[in-house]
């Protein structure tokens, strides 16, 4: 934390040292966006979020800032998108069409369904089917983010399930370890170049044209694979 001569935190410095932490969460965020969301909105709403941790921020917390400005931001950032209702209909029920599809081929083959099985399901041609995982992908985010942290509204998979640090009954423990376990072992029946992309994307913090470049491929071909990664996903676990 920097201070001021008199031992006030110094509002202006903080601000300016952690711009590029603003400027990198709203780069990886507007990656899983549509084109009509700007990047310059992001940052802005990241600003915000960031003045609002510097005002909440204390020490005796326990957590250093940036894990705690990066939750604000973030936070910020999507309660932006939110209230924006920046997902179509259209997307939410083609995205909701796909997840469906891939459930019931998963049902009756006893596996993971092939990209041109699940055309055929949509009753589509694999380029058809291909071109509309591209326009989906602007719920990628939010549904991502269901699963891990959920939010005011609706909380997530994960956060209904939550274990507090203190006084947690052995029953909510146990749910919390199925469903986490139940999400790793999702990700883990993924098709191989799936589980890879999953992996660069969300714990390497890898976009989607350095992804294109490991794998050999288009960055429009990342995405449509990383869109359909997460219709498996949460197939699965509304199956869970």
């Amino acid at each position: 934390m920097t201070y001021t001569a008199k031992g006030q935190l110094d509002r202006d410095a903080m601000i300016r040292q952690y711009v590029p932490l603003v400027r990198r969460l709203a780069h990886h965020m507007i990656a899983k966006l549509p084109a009509n969301v700007e990047l310059d909105d992001l940052i802005q709403v990241g600003m915000i979020g960031l003045s609002d941790a510097l005002t909440r921020y204390e020490v005796s917390q326990g957590v250093q800032f940036e894990t705690f400005a990066t939750q604000r931001i973030r936070g910020a950032m999507l309660d932006e998108l939110r209230d924006s209702d920046w997902m179509s209909r259209s997307s939410r029920k083609s995205q909701k069409d796909i997840e469906k599809a891939v459930q019931r081929l998963e049902q009756k083959l006893g596996r993971s369904p092939l990209e041109s099985e699940i055309a055929v399901e949509l009753d589509m041609t694999l380029a058809d089917y291909q071109s509309l995982l591209s326009k989906v992908r602007g719920t990628q985010l939010v549904y991502l983010e269901d699963m891990s942290r959920g939010n005011d509204d609706d909380e997530g998979f994960l956060e209904r399930h939550e274990v507090a640090e203190s006084g947690t009954d052995p029953m909510s423990l146990l749910r919390d370890q199925r469903l986490r376990s139940s999400l790793v072992s999702a990700i883990q029946s993924l098709p191989e170049r799936e589980q890879y992309i999953m992996g660069m994307y969300y714990e390497h913090d890898m976009n989607l044209k350095e992804i294109a470049a490991v794998l050999g491929v288009t960055e429009s071909r990342v995405c449509q694979l990383h869109s359909q990664s997460i219709a498996r996903l949460r197939a699965k676990m509304r199956s869970h």
